[in-house]
């Protein structure tokens, strides 16, 4: 229990920091959103009086004139009363979604900066629902939760002391009503923290799984493996279903317990009020008060039970989103040199790089150096470290030991922005958003000017196709680069890197599954980014090296060979001039 309490507690804290982080912007919003629940509370207070005024001068026969000015009082309050509420919820919904926008900012920022050993354990899809799905969950703590739970508590004190006021034993009664399902609230309030947790997990699952299906659907299609990916898709679903519906009976016990006893409260409340004027001792404007008044006591006790509910789940999101922000996997960022802008030095020195431990070495022992402004073709297996290699050029992973120079600076030493910013890829399957062909080639950074832009198009020889679009640079491209042939997406990958301007870059062969037509247009622009740059370019077709200065085998994480082009083809014992011999290029892949 004493464990128990303190995680209660932990999250209480953990909740307040969050609140206070991400609402402070907005803290005249706050105020706003306050000042209309609090006056919407008086409104709600001074109502059950101007009705009983209007009972008893109707019982008593008075003048019309105060009948009609307590009818309009009335029919105002109401209307102010209505105009508050629906302000107040229009300020709730823009302020929840503000701050748990931030959060969502700052989750995927976090995130963006962790390690590649993170991201392999997560799919996209569960990232989604991490990011987007437990953040939902806290949207009504962020907007309405503490100013509701405020409010609630003052309106029922106000409640109360309009009961002590009409009669001491009935204010007293009711005191202690509400200290029950008050206490029987707070008792219940973790109740079913832990199955909404299971629940958000299993959320994140199932989305992760349609991701993962989504992705792979032109296999699952060709192979007719659809009535098997819809038996899994169904048994996760049931999965999902039943985490739902226990959290939902767990939570649903403190919304039972709370009806229960409001439903009592009610049937006493109407027996009260009959009672007193049966006795004589209350106007019947007086009991229709009091009565309106004990129905109102449950407002705020049905508030706090709802809120309640929805910080069990809130909770939940709330210790999701805290374990990810806490999250360590990320790399270090020293930040301590930049590079100058040119064709950079690259060498490894000793690197040697394991993915898990007790694994077996992806790279072991790899050393070379390349000069600045000459060009290494990359050659090697399917699994021989190659992919790790530029990997770790980026620092998405670093070495397990050794070290890896820019310009005689380990790159542990850069910050991560100016280090990726110096070094640019193209890799064979190009990745576009659904945005225009502007953002799509700047990556959003708006302040790149157009005229760069054009030129750069027209250089690579896509002059034509943009002046083909309808909008030019505006004109919004699919997700995925749908509509565009392979070759035009490859062209505006260069693109990218030109307007990046890297003094080294690494190509994984985009040249690769084309047409000859487009295949020479990919030609030429490698040809014009390897101008004045440090590159590697990863080669599945001995045709790709006849332009490189320097040639490299792996083989299971080795180097099995390094040496300049035109030595390796000239020694008749080399691996790479028995590569050339053969032409079996399927040797290399």
């Amino acid at each position: 229990m004493a464990t128990k309490g303190w995680q209660v507690k932990q999250s209480f804290k953990q909740y307040q920091a969050l609140l206070g982080k991400y609402l402070r912007p907005y803290r005249w919003r706050v105020v706003a959103l306050a000042a209309l629940l609090f006056a919407s509370i008086g409104l709600q207070l001074l109502s059950p009086q101007v009705l009983r005024r209007f009972i008893d001068l109707t019982r008593d026969q008075g003048p019309l004139r105060l009948l009609v000015q307590a009818a309009l009082i009335y029919l105002i309050a109401g209307l102010v009363h209505q105009g508050l509420v629906v302000v107040a919820t229009y300020i709730g919904n823009d302020l929840g979604w503000r701050a748990t926008n931030g959060l969502r900012g700052d989750l995927a920022e976090h995130c963006l900066g962790l390690s590649m050993s993170f991201h392999k354990r997560f799919t996209p899809g569960k990232m989604i629902e991490r990011i987007d799905g437990d953040v939902l969950a806290l949207a009504n703590l962020f907007s309405q939760f503490v100013i509701r739970i405020i409010g609630s508590i003052l309106l029922l004190v106000g409640i109360l002391i309009a009961l002590y006021i009409e009669d001491w034993r009935l204010g007293l009664g009711l005191t202690a009503y509400s200290g029950i399902v008050l206490y029987l609230l707070n008792f219940m309030r973790e109740s079913a923290v832990s199955e909404s947790e299971t629940e958000r997990e299993e959320s994140a699952n199932l989305y992760g799984f349609i991701e993962e299906r989504l992705a792979s659907r032109d296999d699952i299609r060709a192979n007719g493996a659809g009535a098997y990916a819809m038996r899994r898709f169904y048994q996760e679903m049931r999965k999902y279903t039943d985490r739902c519906l226990t959290a939902w009976i767990k939570r649903s016990f403190i919304w039972v317990a709370g009806m229960s006893l409001f439903y009592v409260g009610r049937i006493a409340a109407f027996g009260v009020g009959g009672w007193l004027y049966y006795r004589g001792q209350m106007s019947l404007g007086s009991v229709y008060a009091l009565t309106h008044y004990l129905l109102m006591l449950f407002g705020p006790l049905e508030t706090l039970v709802h809120q309640l509910q929805d910080l069990q789940k809130a909770i939940a999101g709330l210790r999701r989103v805290r374990d990810l922000l806490m999250t360590t996997e990320r790399m270090a960022d020293a930040g301590r040199f930049e590079l100058e802008d040119g064709a950079l030095a690259l060498a490894f020195e000793n690197v040697t790089f394991i993915y898990d431990d007790g694994d077996e070495p992806v790279l072991e022992n790899i050393g070379f150096e390349l000069v600045a402004g000459r060009s290494l073709g990359l050659l090697g297996r399917t699994g021989s470290g190659k992919t790790t290699l530029s990997r770790l050029l980026f620092r998405f992973y670093d070495p397990s030991t050794g070290r890896v120079w820019l310009n005689g600076v380990p790159i542990a030493d850069l910050s991560l922005a100016g280090l990726r910013r110096h070094v640019g890829m193209v890799t064979q399957e190009v990745q576009l958003f659904k945005a225009s062909v502007r953002e799509n080639l700047t990556l959003f950074d708006d302040t790149v000017r157009d005229d760069r832009i054009l030129s750069i198009l027209k250089e690579l020889g896509l002059g034509d196709w943009l002046a083909r679009l309808p909008d030019g640079l505006d004109t919004q491209l699919e997700a995925g680069g749908s509509g565009l042939s392979a070759g035009e997406g490859q062209l505006l990958a260069f693109a990218r890197v030109f307007l990046k301007d890297p003094g080294l870059v690494v190509l994984d062969e985009p040249s690769s599954c084309l047409d000859p037509a487009t295949e020479r247009l990919i030609e030429q622009a490698m040809n014009r980014l390897l101008c004045g740059r440090t590159a590697i370019i990863i080669a599945h077709r001995l045709a790709t090296v006849e332009r490189v200065d320097d040639i490299m085998i792996m083989e299971s994480g080795r180097i099995a060979e390094h040496g300049r082009r035109s030595a390796l083809e000239a020694d008749a014992s080399s691996l790479f001039s028995g590569l050339l011999r053969t032409g079996i290029e399927e040797s290399i892949v």
